[in-house]
């Protein structure tokens, strides 16, 4: 019973999480409203939410010292900040300038497929087989993705396409992060890893946004709100959600739930943000949701090869449990 009990409320947190990641979009398009500022928005979500991956890091590391294991080394901590920069910097940043131009749908879709880079990168770079079912639930993907593309596109013109690009560029970038950060989960521990590359990241925004922006961090209230929910209930509520969901059922379970997140975001869109709705959107939008659900399911079912090279598989857990 207890067990049930469990596994229940380890699928609730999950869908919870991924339905709050979903919220993301839908904060930044409402800024957006009041002041288009991409650099901003990214800067100020990671000054409100970085203290707290401070204080997660800081409780993770007077754990590890209580229990009497060695300091980090520094080649594990320079690698968490490389992932950090590299996997969620740079995805951020990709993904909160597409939002510029498309809408909070369209994005939510194109970067729901990063699963399939990773499988991409994988086999690009580390060896890894390319499955007859991961490549057909490649062609479903994109082919649905071309068709709400296609149905953006007329509206949208140059916008739509330069949108797209970006948010594919936070896609490729986040599979990078997928990929990269198992090489320093065993060493660091999930919490300090995270807390370690998402504080480097926050860093590395806010520089974005002095080095690239317009340098000034003048904001009305409503758009400090509206960053600061984006921060609370879009990156450090869902964070906490999704690891109390993979602490009790197992990542393949955490990422299966996930596929109601572009469902999530679409619906706000339409209710908060007005965004239009088309039969075609609703084609495209089910054939994206049925190829990275079937790949995810077919790579949750397909059996381990042996010796598999470490940095070549992506982190269950600290990973997961971030979106840029």
């Amino acid at each position: 019973m207890g067990s049930s009990v469990s596994r229940a409320f380890g699928y609730t947190c999950a869908a919870l999480g991924a339905a709050f990641f979903s919220t993301k979009a839908i904060f930044i398009k409402l800024a957006f409203q009041e002041q288009v500022d991409a650099s901003l928005m990214l800067a100020y979500r990671m000054i409100f939410a970085t203290p707290v991956f401070v204080a997660i890091g800081l409780w993770a590391y007077a754990k590890r010292r209580a229990k009497g294991d060695p300091p980090p080394d520094r080649a594990s901590v320079a690698w968490a900040v490389l992932v950090g920069f590299l996997g969620y910097y740079m995805a951020s940043a990709f993904d909160f300038a597409g939002l510029q131009y498309i809408t909070a749908a369209l994005e939510r879709l194109v970067l729901f497929t990063y699963p399939l880079f990773v499988m991409l990168i994988g086999a690009a770079f580390y060896g890894q087989p390319l499955t007859r079912f991961g490549i057909a639930a490649a062609v479903v993907t994109y082919i649905g993705l071309a068709i709400v593309f296609a149905v953006d596109l007329p509206a949208g013109g140059r916008n739509t396409a330069i949108g797209t690009a970006l948010v594919l560029g936070a896609a490729i970038s986040f599979a990078w992060h997928q990929i990269l950060a198992k090489r320093c989960i065993a060493p660091l521990g999930s919490a300090l890893f995270t807390s370690i590359a998402l504080t480097a990241a926050g860093v590395f925004c806010v520089l974005h946004h002095v080095v690239f922006g317009s340098g000034s961090f003048a904001a009305s209230p409503r758009f400090l709100w509206l960053s600061f929910g984006c921060a609370m209930v879009a990156t450090v509520l869902p964070s906490f959600l999704v690891n109390a969901g993979l602490a009790r059922v197992s990542p393949q379970v955490v990422s299966m739930i996930a596929t109601v997140s572009p469902i999530v975001t679409i619906g706000l869109a339409i209710q908060i943000l007005g965004e239009p709705f088309t039969l075609a959107d609703a084609i495209g939008s089910s054939l994206v949701l049925l190829g990275v659900g079937l790949f995810t399911w077919g790579d949750s079912r397909r059996k381990p090869a042996p010796a598999p090279q470490p940095a070549a598989q992506p982190a269950p857990a600290a990973a997961q449990a971030s979106e840029p």
